[in-house]
């Protein structure tokens, strides 16, 4: 027999061994909030190039983010055969420069660390996205440009004031 558990909304669920995915007993997929799937992760040349290009920029050291907002219908002609599958709503991407940390071990742990920093801080900047009448998509990278390695209590906090500057210009643009 299955043991079956209760989640904190009082719902039984059935753990599964689905990376992070679970079912409730009605066979419904519930999924942790903070949980960031491989949708989020900015990877299409197409779209790099273009916020590399195009995107508007913010900094708070030793963070650069740079940012674009796409309408649906942009980012459907970007692509020769249309919007590939799997592209969320929001989607980053965190770069390291070779430059500033020539080790590897170095810019492993720093992406680690600002991408589990967004991570953490991403909720406020989604639910305005989610409010906002426009129908599109937000992508960002996020440039490390400090020479030493930072410690994740002082990089959050940056993260923090970050997104909420993304939020904000959002929020009056829309």
């Amino acid at each position: 027999m299955e043991d079956i558990k209760t989640d904190s909304n009082g719902q039984d669920v059935r753990p599964d061994a689905s990376h992070g995915v679970r079912h409730d007993v009605r066979g419904e997929d519930v999924r942790h909030p903070l949980r960031m799937g491989k949708n989020e992760r900015l990877h299409h040349r197409t779209l790099v190039e273009g916020l590399f290009a195009e995107g508007k920029s913010m900094y708070e050291f030793p963070l650069r983010m740079v940012w674009r907002w796409m309408p649906t219908e942009k980012i459907d002609t970007s692509f020769r055969n249309g919007r590939p599958a799997g592209i969320a709503p929001v989607q980053m991407m965190v770069t390291i420069p070779k430059k500033k940390r020539r080790h590897a071990v170095d810019r492993v742990l720093m992406r680690r660390r600002i991408r589990e920093a967004y991570r953490l801080n991403r909720m406020p900047m989604r639910e305005a996205l989610a409010q906002m009448a426009a129908d599109g998509f937000l992508q960002i990278a996020f440039i490390y440009l400090h020479n030493e390695n930072t410690e994740y209590a002082e990089l959050e906090p940056k993260m923090q004031k970050l997104l909420a500057k993304l939020t904000n210009k959002l929020c009056r643009h829309c």
